[in-house]
């Protein structure tokens, strides 16, 4: 039989993990995005050099699991003088994960700017700062945003590793909770429910950002 009840005693372990949580995918959508972004334009116009440095930061990230660049950079880094609190080396895995990830999905919006626009800018006397911010990643950044968005809702998702290095988020909550009252099945049910409520909720402030980011296009 199910006891919700004995959960209710724990109301703010549950909001203090998923306060952390928010704050993580908060800050780390933001750096993440940002790193990626810059990848993606060293990679796509970039010197040969900074490409291939690019490339290789891509594809160690997106081909090694998650919690192994977690646990390098909270229990490797320390050995070569470089301590990180918890909270600080799940920041950085999550940032570096995410850039990575978006990296490719800006590149691919870059890639779809037809040739004709950017030789446009060229005549008209834009620089190439002015080129890129306004005639290429803004219409990029339309296309690929749904991508984006998902992309920073799996990191979030993801994120529940970071609980294994002792940082307070919901799953490390869940299993705190279920550790003092052991209703492991009510403990995992609700946190299951409340990274759900967090996923749609981001998704619906995404995608209200998106709208008004974009609004300009709906104008025209």
């Amino acid at each position: 039989m199910l006891h919700f009840s004995d959960l209710l005693q724990y109301t703010d372990v549950f909001f203090s993990g998923l306060l952390t949580t928010v704050e993580l995918t908060l800050l780390t959508t933001v750096l993440g995005i940002a790193l990626g972004s810059s990848c993606a334009a060293i990679r796509q116009y970039g010197n040969t050099v900074s490409q291939r440095m690019v490339a290789v930061y891509v594809e160690l990230i997106r081909n090694t699991p998650f919690i192994v660049q977690l646990f390098f950079i909270f229990f490797g880094l320390p050995s070569l003088g470089l301590k990180l609190s918890p909270w600080q080396a799940s920041m950085i895995a999550l940032t570096i994960n995410l850039g990575a990830y978006s990296t490719e999905i800006i590149r691919a919006g870059l890639n779809s700017t037809p040739r004709g626009q950017i030789e446009a800018a060229k005549v008209l006397g834009m620089t190439f700062r002015q080129t890129l911010t306004r005639i290429i990643f803004t219409p990029a950044f339309e296309k690929i945003y749904p991508a984006l968005t998902s992309q920073c809702i799996i990191v979030m998702l993801g994120s529940a590793v970071i609980s294994q290095i002792s940082v307070e988020d919901l799953t490390y909550a869940a299993n705190l909770v279920q550790s003092r009252n052991f209703r492991a099945f009510e403990s995992y049910l609700v946190t299951a429910f409340l990274y759900l409520g967090l996923a749609i909720a981001l998704r619906f402030v995404f995608n209200q950002i998106g709208k008004r980011l974009f609004a300009y296009r709906e104008a025209r």
